[in-house]
């Protein structure tokens, strides 16, 4: 899925990838956020982080009526209120993917799959 732009020069596209690895990258600045997983838990009930290069396979993104909605699943650190931290992540998402893309974001989810002791 690409998001094609039309201007008077021609045609922008801007990959699913580009827009899932925004969100992931801001979510990753956002504090109290451990890391972003992925929305696949491994059998045992246990997400690894994922790392820079892998960051949009935490990020569900969809498009309906030229509005894009996106879905994060984050690990957060103990003693940080989730709903903060969560607003923030939104907050931030919606910013950063619009200011980048120049798209509308409508929606943005926050899926916390796990909260972890930082030393």
């Amino acid at each position: 899925m690409n998001r094609e732009i039309r201007t008077d020069l021609g045609i922008i596209e801007i990959g699913r990838d580009v827009i899932a690895n925004l969100a992931g990258i801001a979510t990753t600045e956002c504090f109290g956020v451990v890391g972003v997983v992925s929305s696949r838990v491994f059998s045992d009930g246990i997400s690894d982080l994922l790392g820079r290069e892998s960051l949009s396979k935490g990020v569900d993104i969809m498009v309906r009526d030229d509005k894009l909605y996106i879905r994060v699943n984050v690990v957060i650190s103990y003693g940080n209120r989730i709903t903060t931290i969560a607003q923030n992540i939104v907050d931030n998402v919606k910013y950063i993917v619009e200011k980048h893309t120049g798209l509308t974001v409508d929606h943005v989810e926050v899926n916390v799959q796990g909260v972890r002791m930082i030393d």
